[in-house]
């Protein structure tokens, strides 16, 4: 890596050769992979739904939401990298933390809007479970005062609530990463590096220093931490954020760069959840156990790293320079189909916070009609198509909205 900054710069003001050129538009392929992530996430959130039996998480270390936290690093260089270029550090750090706030107000809408649900669930029906213990809240109903204070303050954090709050840290580092770039790039994979490994719990503790693992508390009356831990995570948004801003090169696409990310991919189906409950593999079973801190989810173990890395090339090979085997191209009735499906897809990753958060609701109300009505393969089925269209629908009128149309109105 080569410094990108003049020394001379200062006042954020950068030169003409300073910023390598930034990608001004948004690629196809950010927002396909992007949008399936987001349809991924809702089978995974949703109870008992047996389409989770097929997400890339049951098939490798990596699953949804590296796509969505790597793609989330790729757009952030595209809309905020921009910003820092031309209007210098100072705006573009303000317009971050803008952003930052809009992320803070949908996380506690969010765990408002899901709470309550799960409130009237509980007071409405005489059920054989609380909904509401479904998702450890009984704290927050029974003692609701401090737990307030521990939510504005992100001091409370339940499971489920925690990936908003994890991006939003990661946003908060952008500012320090584009400081740090403009010094050097070995500046910025170092402090990268170096963060990572202090979010590594098992590896300081197998050091001694177990006291010096960077995590932030989930909850005031015991040691858990938030579930994603943001400085394991930042690795991987950076790492997006990296390429997009040309800071790492594009890797190249050939024979022996594909047969060594598909080994990767292969390899890790015996030590997967289906390689594990399905194929019976008991030694596999018992590496896992051993070695849990290598893929472990909340810190961000190195091997979710390489998985996801292996992964994302071989789809970003298989879709093609600027995503042309993604579009349809023909003129039959499947490539038109497939056109206006993408089309969707698009969209829904194009608007991913909205539907994100609409995605944790729906799923937790899909989870309660199919305890009433029962899981059968087709109401599993119904209940996900239902759900996928409605984040496209959500996805829609977000972007609707953010068109602005009252100021073309006539």
């Amino acid at each position: 890596m080569t410094s990108v900054a003049d020394p001379s710069m200062t006042h954020g003001q950068t030169t003409h050769a300073a910023v390598k050129p930034v990608a001004s538009t948004r690629d196809i392929r950010l927002d396909f992979f992007r949008g399936l992530a987001m349809f991924i996430i809702l089978c995974a959130h949703t109870p008992r739904n047996f389409f989770t039996s097929w997400i890339p998480a049951r098939w490798g270390f990596s699953d949804a939401t590296e796509i969505f936290v790597f793609c989330s690093g790729m757009a952030s260089a595209i809309a905020f990298g921009r910003t820092f270029d031309r209007a210098g550090w100072t705006l573009g750090t303000g317009r971050v933390g803008y952003r930052v706030w809009q992320v803070y107000w949908a996380h506690i809408g969010m765990f408002f809007v899901i709470a309550t649900m799960l409130a009237a669930f509980d007071i409405i029906g005489d059920f054989d479970k609380s909904y509401v213990n479904g998702l450890n809240l009984q704290r927050f109903f029974a003692d609701p005062g401090p737990q307030l204070l521990g939510l504005f303050t992100l001091t409370y954090v339940p499971n489920y609530f925690d990936i908003l709050p994890m991006y939003m840290v990661i946003l908060v580092m952008m500012p320090v990463v584009v400081a740090l770039s403009r010094i050097s790039l070995w500046a910025v994979a170092a402090a990268m590096g170096l963060t990572w490994l202090m979010a590594q719990e098992f590896l300081l503790a197998s050091l001694g220093l177990g006291q010096w693992h960077l995590a932030f508390p989930a909850e005031p009356w015991s040691n858990r931490e938030w579930f994603f831990n943001p400085f394991g995570w930042q690795l991987i948004f950076f790492t997006g954020f990296a390429f997009m801003r040309g800071w790492l090169p594009r890797p190249p696409v050939n024979r022996v760069l594909i047969g060594i990310a598909a080994a990767i991919v292969i390899a890790n189906i015996p030590l997967s959840n289906i390689g594990v409950r399905e194929f019976g593999f008991d030694w596999a079973r018992d590496w896992r156990g051993a070695n849990n801190g290598l893929f472990n989810k909340s810190d961000f173990g190195i091997l979710r790293y390489v998985h996801f890395l292996a992964l994302a090339y071989l789809c970003w090979a298989a879709a093609g320079e600027g995503g042309m085997r993604l579009r349809a191209t023909g003129t039959g009735v499947i490539s038109y189909v497939w056109g206006v499906l993408l089309k969707m897809i698009l969209k829904v990753g194009q608007q991913s916070l909205a539907v994100f958060v609409f995605s944790m609701v729906f799923a937790r109300f899909s989870g309660f009609v199919m305890d009433q009505i029962g899981r059968t393969t087709w109401n599993i089925t119904l209940a996900n198509f239902i759900g996928f269209g409605a984040l496209i629908a959500v996805a829609y009128i977000a972007a609707w909205f953010k068109s602005h149309p009252w100021r073309v109105a006539k």
